[in-house]
């Protein structure tokens, strides 16, 4: 009898692994410094500031816009992927049905059906959701250019307000304690030309 080895179950997890979140912190790199042990007092000689990302991506309709037609391609690879799977499924529950009254040629001739489809599946799911799947793909050539437009904004409210550097608060950087007065966030929300005062401040 054979063995099932394939299913479409890993697809999410794949998809998952590149977020929105691992996307949305990317953009401030140009700007963002390490702040470890031993680097206070040169900081202290610095104007700083921080913004809130995900603050700034909630509210920017552009990238919102963007992320759902990135979401509803991801949804259509996947119930592609889902009929496949369920193709695959009847292929091997009717083998294992019907094994015993396969004749030799018959039965080699079903289980190579039924590795083709296998290979195929996971075929698609990588060239979906793989690493350089087009899910990434999609994504950098999407969101890419509206992150640099954001980072843009950010360097013009630095310049202007004459900051050393600025720290994403929605990023990796964990900040234990913020100042409010040095969120700059809703000037780079003015900047971008959205209306602060009806911004969404979950995160």
């Amino acid at each position: 009898m054979m063995a099932r080895t394939s299913g479409i179950s890993s697809s999410r997890s794949d998809r998952d692994l590149i977020s929105d979140a691992q996307m949305k912190r990317t953009l401030i790199s140009a700007f963002c410094g390490v702040w470890v042990v031993g680097t206070q007092p040169v900081l202290a000689q610095h104007k700083i500031a921080y913004v809130d990302s995900e603050i700034i991506y909630n509210n920017y309709p552009e990238f919102s816009t963007a992320q759902q037609n990135i979401n509803r391609m991801a949804e259509e690879w996947e119930r592609d992927l889902e009929e496949r799977q369920s193709h695959l499924d009847d292929l091997f529950n009717e083998y294992t049905a019907r094994e015993l009254l396969y004749t030799s040629d018959e039965r080699q001739r079903k289980q190579h059906e039924i590795i083709e489809a296998e290979e195929e599946l996971e075929r698609l799911r990588l060239q979906y959701f793989g690493p350089d799947g087009e899910l990434f793909r999609q994504q950098e050539q999407i969101l890419r250019p509206i992150q640099e437009k954001v980072l843009e904004a950010i360097e013009v409210i630095a310049e202007a307000e004459d900051y050393d550097y600025v720290f994403d608060r929605g990023g990796d950087l964990e900040l234990l304690f913020a100042n409010a007065r040095l969120d700059i966030t809703d000037l780079v929300l003015e900047e971008l030309g959205i209306d602060t005062q009806r911004a969404i401040r979950t995160r």
